[in-house]
């Protein structure tokens, strides 16, 4: 386990595996690194892989309450790309933390190779059709494993990959540093700056993701100019565990984009 200094000095946990261009993998809200699991596996057959704790998250620090925000949070990775030693990395971010990659390809764009953005959203919207329903949300708020992975899974896979489940949910995080995330997610609004990403984007959205409707995607498509959508049939909110198809899809954009 390795630890960088976050621009406030809040310890950030971190860690490497695999061997090749780095990949910088960003969880989502309050979602500790080890989350990854299955995929992080699969990705350093290709890559090296660099994982981080959130502040408030794991090992990490908790860090000041105003240092919460998804556009701070992306300071705190460049933090872990500069322990690392490494200049400029493909980035990955699942859910908050795509809204958090979104942020990092737009205010250190030398950094960012290429952005994979997974189960995300540009920010609030007016339009009923990109938010969650009401469902939903009280069982994402509800902390109820029961309730919360039929938002995220395809019941087979999980019921296959009990310890990935658990492990994923398993955050260890305070429940000031979990309301802190929260509000950091739910405030995020980059849409007026997505226009400004020069780096190439996949995103990779399900179809029948409850917590970030599919429109969200199709609209983060029309702002992220060298943007390209990947609708994947059936999938939740986690399909970066559950379809390991994607790391195929990954592996084939990255390459491609690197020439």
């Amino acid at each position: 386990m390795n630890f960088a200094a976050a621009p406030d000095g809040t310890e950030l946990a971190w860690t490497e595996s695999g061997g090749g261009e780095p990949l910088l993998l960003i969880a989502g809200q309050a979602t500790a690194m080890d989350g990854w699991g299955p995929t992080a596996d699969l990705l350093s057959r290709s890559y090296r892989v660099i994982r981080f704790d959130h502040r408030g998250v794991g090992r990490s620090g908790q860090g000041q309450a105003d240092r919460y925000s998804t556009r701070l949070l992306a300071a705190d990775a460049v933090a872990v790309l500069d322990a690392a030693g490494v200049e400029t990395a493909h980035v990955y971010g699942h859910s908050m933390g795509g809204r958090i990659g979104q942020w990092l390809a737009i205010d250190f764009p030398e950094r960012v190779r290429t952005l994979i953005l997974a189960a995300s959203s540009g920010g609030r919207s007016t339009d009923p059709g990109m938010r969650a329903d009401a469902a939903a949300m009280a069982a994402l708020v509800s902390g109820d494993l029961a309730r919360l992975a039929p938002l995220f899974f395809d019941a087979e896979w999980a019921a296959d990959h009990p310890e990935a489940v658990q492990t994923f949910f398993t955050s260890r995080a305070s429940a000031w540093a979990k309301s802190r995330h929260f509000r950091a997610s739910r405030e995020h609004d980059a849409w007026s700056e997505l226009g400004s990403i020069l780096a190439p984007t996949l995103i990779l959205h399900g179809t029948e993701d409850p917590l970030t409707p599919l429109p969200n995607a199709v609209a983060l498509r029309r702002h992220v100019r060298a943007s390209v959508l990947v609708r994947v049939p059936g999938a939740g909110h986690g399909l970066h565990l559950d379809h390991p198809e994607t790391v195929d899809w990954i592996q084939e954009f990255t390459t491609r984009k690197s020439r």
